[in-house]
């Protein structure tokens, strides 16, 4: 899918968003994976074909990671938790996709949250530089956000190194493996 781009239908190739569907209910409905919590660990494990290839965090959940399983005490490193929609961690990449869902029918406050991406990022950076992940900070948007008027926000997520798409989110740009 290319940045700003539309498609994908309801394809098995992608994370299909509508409205605040998370990304552990998609995920669910793709032949292949299963989505389990993994007994005494924070979040839910992503098995692909029996394999662990992620971990899903909701809210605090991502908190509970850094904590209880890699000590890591996130209020001395930043002053305020930031809950995201998902935080998805690809194992395989290293990586942690912070996923957030913004919906919009008329305009309003999500406007503004939109600019907030660049400082969000750096504050998961700081959170999981111990770890050594790279963090990828992306907003699933509605067509909504296709207007003229959003031209210049769009733009501006791009340049400071985050991500949008509209409704969904490709498998392989996430480093998930697909079916064959």
């Amino acid at each position: 899918m290319k940045e700003g781009g539309t498609g994908g239908g309801k394809t098995i190739t992608g994370l299909n968003f509508e409205k605040k569907i998370d990304v552990q209910r998609l995920l669910r409905n793709i032949p292949g994976y299963e989505v389990k919590k993994i007994p005494g660990k924070a979040g839910t494990g992503i098995f692909f074909k029996g394999e662990l290839v992620a971990r899903c965090f909701r809210k605090h959940q991502f908190y509970e990671f850094l904590e209880e399983e890699h000590n890591i005490d996130w209020k001395s490193i930043i002053s305020k938790k930031l809950l995201p929609d998902d935080a998805l961690l690809v194992i395989i990449r290293e990586t942690l996709f912070i996923i957030e869902v913004k919906y919009q029918k008329v305009a309003g406050s999500v406007d503004e949250k939109l600019q907030t991406c660049d400082f969000k990022r750096k504050q998961y950076m700081k959170l999981v530089q111990p770890l050594g992940l790279r963090v990828e900070y992306v907003y699933v948007l509605n067509e909504w956000f296709k207007k003229p008027q959003y031209k210049d926000v769009l733009d501006y997520i791009v340049s400071v190194n985050c991500h949008y798409r509209f409704g969904e989110i490709p498998l392989a740009w996430l480093g998930l493996p697909l079916n064959e």
